[in-house]
């Protein structure tokens, strides 16, 4: 071992006992992990393709702990790949992670923007692949982890060639949009854009201003609308499709068609996971951290309270469509109308409507997912340890083929049982169960909003 080793360049040596350190003599388990990161690391000098994790999952499924001790455990800096952790302010509802763990392990792309601003996907595609590129540099192990899955498509596959406006034409789309915007006129700007010649502009989610504006920029800059541009993730799924269609139908040969389509046509070598568990607990975790982020003085009922104080509205732009912060901010400014004034019972309609979004959300994300082939789908109801003994060991693996245990590995689909128990779900609260346990958060709207009388009633 140490003569076919002992030609490698020093600089590999030195990289992979700065990102550890000398194992322990007395952990064999840990002196193993060692060897087989050195391995790891001489092997990628050549043509081998530098490695990048990425963890994905549902809202509420896990994934933010898991990347946390991933990072710790192999020498590595978290990449966040989430809309909302983007923004300043915006930490309850985007579970954020905390300032020590953000301390204990470096994160990226966390806190750059104000709410008022706007944040693309394509943006995202290169602030994110700088940041890739600047943790390999420093001899460390870039892991993206988020629920963003445009965010993650762009990221790995590329973005399209996409003209950018010019500021001439910027500043002319803003001047024939400028007033519709002002008046709250979506409907006649959609109709301006879709006359220009985009008619899928109709199907944009209402009041995403963001988008029409850049739908209208890349007309007026080439000619065509923004769907004649070709998207890389679609050539690459016309590829593995045509390599699926020529080789056998089985699970093997279709997880090796995988590998080999990642491997030859993408910039790195991603391992990729999506964590989640199954859907009656996942729904259940899920309402019970929409209760968590109500609760306390500083929650997500306050972070939406001053996005209202600093001028913005609920789904005006990126940072105000947000789940969780356009509900917490209609329901403050209902409470705001009335003079401060709510009921227990608006209060649970609105913590009511806030679990559904989020459930439909993450419903959405396992939706998206499910045809996402590139990921290795485990499930979070696992032992922590395994799962990251599992990715770990997949990390240093060189066999360029990743096979999940039956132990781990966790369903696409759900069963037809599963889809009737799911059809009578109804949310259980765990913190906000009477009246009387809402009457905190009622009391802090009335001081905030100007009422301070008692506010329990029906």
């Amino acid at each position: 071992m140490i003569s076919r080793v002992g030609s490698i360049h020093m600089r590999c040596l030195r990289l992979s006992y700065s990102a550890a350190g000398p194992p322990p003599l007395s952990s064999p388990l840990s002196l193993r992990r060692h060897f087989r990161r050195l391995l790891a690391t001489t092997c990628s000098v050549g043509n081998k393709k530098e490695k990048v994790i990425v963890i994905s999952g549902p809202t509420g499924a896990g994934k933010s702990r898991l990347a946390l001790e991933l990072a710790k455990r192999l020498n590595g800096e978290i990449i966040s790949a989430d809309s909302v952790q983007v923004y300043q302010g915006l930490d309850v509802g985007s579970a954020k992670p905390s300032a020590s763990e953000r301390q204990e392990v470096p994160h990226h792309l966390i806190d750059i923007l104000h709410p008022s601003e706007e944040y693309s996907v394509g943006q995202f595609f290169e602030d994110a692949r700088k940041a890739t590129r600047d943790v390999l540099n420093n001899g460390r192990v870039p892991i993206v982890t988020g629920g963003t899955g445009l965010y993650l498509r762009w990221y790995m596959y590329g973005k399209p060639d996409v003209p950018k406006a010019s500021l001439e034409i910027a500043s002319e789309v803003h001047s024939e949009l400028e007033d519709l915007q002002k008046k709250g006129d979506w409907d006649a700007a959609v109709q301006l854009v879709v006359k220009a010649g985009d008619p899928r502009a109709q199907t944009l989610a209402a009041n995403d201003w963001y988008r029409l504006h850049r739908s209208l920029e890349i007309i007026k800059s080439s000619g065509s609308p923004p769907s004649s541009f070709r998207v890389p993730y679609d050539s690459f799924r016309e590829s593995f499709d045509s390599r699926v269609t020529d080789c056998s139908l089985d699970n093997s040969s279709s997880d090796n068609t995988i590998e080999e389509s990642k491997s030859t046509d993408l910039d790195y070598d991603f391992n990729c996971f999506f964590l989640s568990s199954q859907r009656l607990d996942l729904y259940r975790s899920i309402d019970f951290r929409c209760e968590d982020m109500l609760s306390g003085s500083d929650g997500i009922l306050s972070e939406a309270q001053w996005l209202l104080e600093i001028g913005l509205l609920p789904n005006s732009n990126s940072a105000t469509r947000a789940i969780g912060y356009r509900q917490a901010m209609e329901y403050l400014l209902k409470c705001r109308e009335q003079g401060g004034w709510s009921s227990s019972r608006e209060f649970y309609a609105f913590l009511s409507e806030f679990q559904k979004a989020s459930r439909n959300f993450a419903k959405r994300q396992l939706t998206w997912f499910r045809n996402e082939h590139i990921y290795h789908w485990l499930d979070a109801s696992k032992s922590l340890e395994n799962v990251l003994d599992f990715i770990s060991d997949s990390y240093y693996d060189q066999s360029g083929t990743l096979i999940v245990p039956e132990s781990l590995s966790m369903k696409k689909d759900i069963s037809k049982r599963e889809t009737s128990i799911l059809k009578a779900y109804r949310a259980k609260n765990r913190h906000f169960v009477s009246r009387d346990s809402c009457s905190s958060i009622l009391d802090w709207i009335g001081r905030t909003q100007g009422r301070t009388a008692d506010l329990i009633h029906q």
